[in-house]
């Protein structure tokens, strides 16, 4: 493939001999080990997620104080996203994800302390947030684009699905123990959890040499050459020089990424799903409280749900669907039932019900989410991998965040956060009926 316009001209990764989802954690030792590092340390980002919702809630009793506290740490992502983008391209992946790691490690041990000696506000929130966002920015490209160092081409997809599951397990486990530790310990012994759970990936990161790392694919520029926006590596600018030299980088990946084509078609899907369907997991506290009558505990039990979905989906796409020649129809089926299902879980007052149709949304979104990345990535030149996930990120942290949640945080002040998913629901979906109508991508992927 030459550009997103022809993605159809390159086949996705040939189907593996087996189903077994869990397949490439055997034949791939270095993503093992980052695979089982990076799902420990999950496990306490969820507990950190859960616990920053409820105590954002607890200390100003705003909807609109919830959603800006979810928003604000994708700010840098916003802002910074693609230029990070350009940096990972041009960078040592691994040596990124390495230092980001032990970046979001401080963040958790200060929030950790500030909310156990009592001195926490939602303005020290606030500012904590952000500071796990700017690492984000950074880690999330690089991560995200290493896996195909890690596993190869033809593994890739199954690895990304993969990397969902292990996502969903740890929202299924971290919010559950998060719901046990603030009532046994306290909310603040989540975040000092979330910091030791750090040292789990960095330990596993430790054992990975650099010489097991796939050679990145042909077509990718080396650190310190010059690229296709015409800029020099880093390593021999100032930082003037440096901050011209991404910026150019960073707009020649988004006039790559908005070329017409399917991967353009693609991703706007994706974006209008980031900001309409994401943000709806920022007002579980709020319908669990005030709608369902939930404490902490329920609504750990409403995220673990949604992850629960998650996990079944990311297995059926690493392992079943992974042999479908043609994955998009099951893409655009999740497409249009994940908002069908948000509909109905915003006017539910039945407990029950609200975990089936939770449990439902998590499967759709995550099947949908999964496939997209695996299929984006399959979409574009390698030497723009790092902008394709640099932008990724933007749509599904930052924008998701920034604007979906800080609005929806907004919408639901106003009118109400039943009324506030309805609408994000009702968006959602009509793009999602017009990109079936008027796009092929999907017929052809």
């Amino acid at each position: 493939m030459t550009g997103p316009g022809r993605a159809a001209s390159v086949p996705l990764a040939a189907p593996a001999a087996s189903a077994n989802p869990f397949r490439i954690l055997r034949r791939h030792r270095s993503y093992r080990i980052f695979w089982i590092g990076q799902t420990l340390s999950l496990v306490g980002s969820w507990m950190q997620t859960m616990a920053v919702g409820w105590l954002a809630l607890d200390l100003s009793n705003s909807a609109f104080i919830v959603g800006l506290v979810a928003s604000i740490g994708a700010l840098p992502i916003v802002l910074f996203g693609m230029h990070a983008g350009a940096l990972v391209d041009r960078g040592n992946r691994f040596r990124i994800v390495q230092a980001t790691q032990a970046v979001f490690l401080v963040q958790a041990g200060v929030l950790w302390l500030v909310t156990l000696s009592g001195q926490v506000t939602s303005a020290s929130l606030l500012i904590l947030q952000f500071v796990q966002g700017l690492a984000s920015a950074v880690e999330i490209p690089a991560r995200q684009s290493m896996v195909i160092q890690l596993v190869g081409r033809d593994d890739l997809q199954p690895a990304i699905a993969l990397n969902s599951s292990g996502f969903n397990l740890a929202r299924v486990v971290g919010p559950a123990i998060g719901g046990a530790v603030i009532g046994s310990l306290g909310i603040a012994w989540c975040f000092g959890l979330n910091a030791a759970s750090f040292g789990a990936v960095l330990l596993g990161l430790a054992r990975i040499s650099s010489t097991e790392l796939l050679a990145p694919p042909a077509g990718t520029p080396p650190t310190g050459a010059v690229d296709d926006a015409g800029t020099r590596g880093a390593r021999r600018a100032t930082l003037p020089q440096v901050l011209r030299d991404t910026t150019a980088s960073a707009a020649d990946g988004l006039r790559y990424l908005l070329r017409p084509g399917h991967a353009r078609d693609l991703l706007a899907l994706v974006t209008v799903g980031a900001v309409f369907g994401g943000p709806y997991l920022t007002l579980l506290p709020v319908v669990a409280r005030d709608q369902l009558g939930l404490d902490a505990g329920g609504y750990g039990g409403m995220l673990a749900t949604v992850g629960v979905g998650g996990l079944l989906a990311a297995l059926l796409v690493a392992g079943p669907i992974s042999h479908r020649p043609r994955k998009g129809g099951v893409l655009m089926s999740a497409a249009i039932a994940f908002p069908l299902l948000l509909l109905a879980f915003a006017y539910t007052r039945h407990v029950l019900l609200a975990y089936l149709l939770l449990f439902c949304s998590g499967l759709a979104m995550i099947m949908w989410n999964a496939l997209s990345n695996g299929m984006l990535q399959l979409m574009v030149e390698e030497r723009y991998r790092g902008r394709l996930m640099a932008f990724y990120a933007l749509v599904f942290v930052g924008l998701s965040q920034a604007l979906g949640s800080l609005g929806i945080g907004v919408v639901a002040g106003l009118i109400g956060a039943p009324a506030a998913i309805a609408c994000c629901a009702v968006v959602l979906l009509a793009a999602s009926l017009v990109t079936m109508r008027r796009a092929s991508f999907w017929r052809r992927v």
